[in-house]
């Protein structure tokens, strides 16, 4: 009984570090080049600047907006979904700026469809996905 329950614990351990360890936050991209919105630029479109990560759990979803300006946004994304879902490497898109009745948005085409990114408080949205700014 003793070395069943040994095992029994081993097992749940192992199980918790792999999954923090797939859950981890992926290393940035080697060519990451964070260019900061000119000042000129409305505060509402250099408020997408910056990193940004998913709240959902068990789904990983970063989103860098790593250079904006009037016209264009470069981003790059990564995502991973689960221990079924094998993890997608950084992806880098070029959004467009959109102004529709007064908000701005970022509109992509990405890997599964088109994107559309809006700031909703202190919240990066795209699709059902909400993602807070991270260092």
């Amino acid at each position: 009984m003793k070395t069943f329950v040994i095992s029994a614990v081993s097992i749940v351990l192992v199980g918790i570090l792999l999954c923090t360890m797939a859950m981890a936050a992926p290393t940035m991209p080697a060519d990451l080049q964070m260019v900061q919105p000119d000042p000129s630029l409305p505060k509402e479109l250099s408020a997408f600047f910056g990193k940004w990560q998913s709240l959902r759990y068990p789904e990983t979803f970063f989103v860098i907006v790593e250079k904006i300006d009037e016209e264009k946004a470069s981003l790059y994304i990564w995502f991973y979904a689960s221990t079924e879902t094998p993890a997608v490497v950084w992806t880098r898109r070029e959004a467009q700026v959109i102004k529709e009745r007064g908000k701005y948005k970022l509109w992509t085409i990405g890997r599964f469809g088109n994107a559309e990114y809006t700031l909703k408080g202190e919240y990066l949205v795209v699709g059902t996905e909400r993602l807070k700014r991270v260092e």
